[in-house]
C-alpha cells in the first residue's frame, strides 16, 4: 500500500528529542484498516518512507489518534529541512 500526504516538520522535545510529520487524518484511517495486519509493539507500523530524494526505512508512532513520521537527522539534513517546513512524504506498507 502505497500513500502520499504533505504535512509540517515539527518538533517533540520529550527525553528523546526528534522531529516528525503528522500523517493527516484520512490517511490514519486507512492505516487504521492495516494497522492489525502489519504492526508491531505499541501499534508501530513499518514503512518504508520518501520525502525528496531521501529514502529511508522507520515505523510510524501511533499519537493522539493519529500516527506521526519520524524523521532522523540525516533525512532534515540530507533535504535541508526544519521545524515548520511543509513537506510532502510517501509512505509505502507492507501488507
Amino acid at each position: 500500500m502505497d500513500l502520499e500526504f504533505s504535512g509540517d516538520v515539527w518538533h517533540w522535545r520529550g527525553p528523546s528529542p526528534y522531529h516528525f510529520v503528522t500523517v493527516p487524518a484520512e490517511e490514519c484511517g486507512v492505516l487504521e484498516e492495516v494497522a492489525p495486519a502489519v504492526s508491531y509493539g505499541w501499534g508501530m507500523i513499518p514503512v518504508s518512507a520518501v520525502i525528496g530524494d531521501t529514502h529511508w526505512t522507520t515505523s510510524l508512532f501511533p499519537k493522539d489518534g493519529a500516527y506521526v513520521v519520524p524523521l532522523r537527522d540525516a533525512v532534515r539534513q540530507a533535504e535541508g529541512l526544519a521545524v515548520g517546513d511543509e513537506v510532502t512524504v510517501r509512505l509505502e506498507v507492507d501488507l
